[in-house]
């Protein structure tokens, strides 16, 4: 007899103090895109639909894809409704095993991207910083930022000055916090003069949304610098253009989310993707003098080990619902 299909359904409560280290993430992570890049794994494109009302300024997203390491296989879906706060942002993943058959976990999905968006930026930062790299800046302090600085030092340790600009007191308060958690011997130098700070930083992370302050520009960094855009509006549009060498998480995406990074001939180059450089089949940069722009956008593949760790661990300890969906 075949099992009954029940779904595990995890709240955002159910999720909320399961913490992975950086260092585990950040594996997590690799792993994903490792088997993506030995064709293990499945990730299309990602559909985005801007909505019709331009005053609500809402927008959907939805991926699916498979990871071929745990043979699970996802569905994502976003909305979102204006861009200056997270107060209308709902996201949900749910997993599928492929070596049942059967629904696994339906869970809430802002841990999810918390913690596989920072892990990106760290296996970036680790494979395309120039040699000897010692200064960070972080730009923006929404969720998808506050723990970007300790997963930045997990994976570069040497790195010396941490730098942060940010315009919501919960937001600077908590990225703060995460630095001193995991390395309460380090400090975090918060800065009002975001061009001032790109100018003399090694690695520049623009993770902010419509923010209060001038958009970045690639010119700012010093030579041999590396720019990381989350997906950001903070960045100066046509950065892809003005790149000594560009970076992409996914080229495909670039070209859903990313419209404005292209050149004034509308054309998107990217010299290599990440899944490509972690597997040792393409360089992070050419010379250290190189400036290189690299844009991250959220590939499910990437999602899902975060998201099976997260959800074997909150069904383990007895939480959620189970639900007989389909009975």
């Amino acid at each position: 007899m075949n099992p009954r299909p029940r779904l595990h359904v995890l709240s955002r409560t159910d999720l909320h103090n399961l913490e992975l280290s950086p260092a585990e993430a950040i594996t997590l992570v690799e792993d994903g895109y490792l088997a993506y890049a030995a064709g293990r794994s499945r990730n299309p494109a990602k559909l985005m639909v801007p909505l019709p009302d331009p005053e609500r300024d809402a927008v959907t997203y939805s991926m699916l894809g498979y990871d071929g390491s745990l043979e699970q296989a996802a569905f994502k879906t976003s909305y979102r409704q204006g861009s200056t706060s997270a107060e209308k942002y709902y996201t949900t993943i749910t997993l599928y095993d492929d070596t049942t058959g059967l629904p696994f976990a339906l869970m809430d999905c802002q841990r999810v991207g918390a913690t596989r968006t920072p892990a990106t930026t760290a296996l970036i930062a680790r494979s395309c910083a120039r040699p000897g790299a010692r200064t960070a800046l972080m730009v923006g302090t929404g969720v998808q930022g506050i723990r970007t600085l300790p997963y930045l030092l997990t994976a570069l340790p040497e790195l010396e000055k941490l730098q942060l600009f940010g315009t919501h007191p919960d937001g600077l308060r908590d990225s703060v916090a995460a630095v001193a958690e995991r390395f309460p011997d380090r400090e975090v130098e918060l800065i009002d003069d975001v061009e001032a700070a790109a100018r003399e930083a090694d690695i520049v992370v623009a993770a902010s949304g419509r923010a209060a302050h001038p958009k970045i520009q690639l010119g700012w960094l010093p030579k041999g610098g590396l720019l990381v855009s989350v997906a950001s509006k903070g960045v100066q549009e046509g950065t892809l253009a003005e790149a000594d060498y560009t970076v992409a998480t996914s080229a495909a995406q670039v070209e859903v989310t990313g419209q404005r990074m292209a050149g004034p001939d509308g054309v998107f180059r990217i010299d290599a993707e990440l899944p490509d450089i972690l597997a040792g089949r393409a360089p992070g940069r050419r010379t250290d003098d190189d400036r290189v722009f690299a844009f991250s956008s959220g590939m499910i593949i990437t999602d899902i080990p975060v998201a099976h760790t997260l959800a074997a661990r909150a069904i383990a300890a007895g939480r959620g619902q189970e639900v007989a969906l389909w009975s």
